[in-house]
């Protein structure tokens, strides 16, 4: 049987997490780099030569060329996020699949033209949260989803922070209100949220309140925020994220018979191998000093990083359309849409002075 072709990816823009997805489609087995674009030829020349890109890569001066290369069947979007909708629109006319970076849109309203864009051209659409393709990921859903270890989920606290620097607290489009007007709550809010979400098997809460006195810049833009989530059959869960604190990002799940802990769920402390806790049943000693059922470490390895199985998947999945005929799979921009609801909701409870929010499928 003859090989399934590579799915040639061209990345418009060369934002710095652009490196980070070079090097997976790189790494990715069923990819390969064909094309870079950038606004300038000279920034596009100079990043393909500093991260790798196999002899051959087209390198233009404009997002425009790479999107009209017949050869490019899926395009990489790490553009600021008020520029979403322009782009992925117009990679969706000129027939290319997109693997998009995160926070997907400034609303979910917008983010519904942009699935509408790529569903009606028959495109695969994605978005560039990488830990969700991690195996670890798998193995803690098959933890959660055990009624006799786990039982049922009561209540989830994920956050994410990290201690920005002074020029990124000037200078980074994450804090620029015309670029990247969600901030905190956009970059790293998206991830709490989709772990909620994620933990929560994509049931939507009911109301969402966001945590008062949240940081904003000088030009309004969230440097740290947090929220509460609650459903209508009880479980709560809280997130913080913040451009202000030190580096964590942290998962605690607990279930009616068991918990799960994960301290570095979106970047793991190894690239080739990450952990978690699980825990079922737990209690103490008769006299209360120590526990009696103790956590047990997992510890789940992977041949190539979270990000380049990112790619892998999302390149099968194209290979599958183009080759085979199949349909877009439809979850990726559901889950996306999801996530997007809740931050808008946790951004309009801000603008309402921290009033309740429902969340209207």
């Amino acid at each position: 049987m003859a090989e399934t072709p590579k799915i040639r990816f061209g990345i418009i823009g060369c934002a710095d997490i652009a490196r980070k997805v070079s090097r997976a489609i790189n790494l990715a087995p069923n990819a390969t780099l064909h094309a870079v674009g950038s606004r300038s030829l000279d920034k596009a020349r100079a990043f393909a030569a500093a991260n790798g890109f196999p002899e051959g890569t087209k390198v233009y001066g404009s997002y425009e060329a790479v999107l009209d290369d017949p050869d490019v069947d899926a395009v990489y979007v790490p553009l600021p996020t008020s520029l979403h909708l322009r782009w992925v629109s117009l990679a969706a006319r000129k027939k290319k699949h997109v693997l998009l970076e995160k926070p997907v849109a400034l609303s979910a309203s917008e983010f519904e033209e942009i699935i509408e864009a790529c569903e009606s051209n028959g495109l695969q659409l994605m978005d560039g949260t990488m830990w969700m393709h991690h195996p670890r990921t798998a193995a803690m859903k098959e933890f959660l989803s055990d009624a006799h270890r786990f039982g049922r989920l009561t209540s989830i606290q994920t956050c994410f922070t990290f201690a920005a620097d002074a020029d990124f607290l000037e200078n980074d489009i994450r804090v620029k209100p015309d670029l990247d007007a969600l901030g905190s709550l956009g970059d790293e809010g998206w991830y709490c949220v989709r772990a909620i979400l994620w933990a929560a098997n994509y049931e939507l809460p009911k109301t969402v309140i966001a945590t008062r006195k949240p940081d904003l810049n000088k030009a309004g833009v969230i440097m740290s925020c947090g929220a509460t989530l609650t459903w209508e059959d009880g479980k709560i869960a809280t997130f913080y994220c913040s451009f202000l604190s030190n580096l964590a990002m942290d998962i605690a799940a607990v279930g009616t018979k068991g918990t799960l802990h994960v301290h570095d769920f979106i970047i793991p402390y190894e690239e080739k191998e990450a952990s978690f806790y699980a825990a079922s049943e737990s209690s103490f000693d008769d006299l209360v000093t120590k526990w009696v059922s103790q956590p047990s470490k997992h510890v789940i390895k992977t041949e190539i990083p979270q990000e380049a199985l990112m790619v892998s998947e999302f390149a099968r999945l194209v290979a599958d359309i183009k080759f085979n005929n199949s349909k877009p799979e439809k979850k990726w921009p559901i889950i996306s849409r999801k996530t997007q609801l809740v931050l808008d909701a946790v951004k309009a409870s801000i603008e309402k002075g921290f009033e309740p929010v429902d969340i209207q499928e």
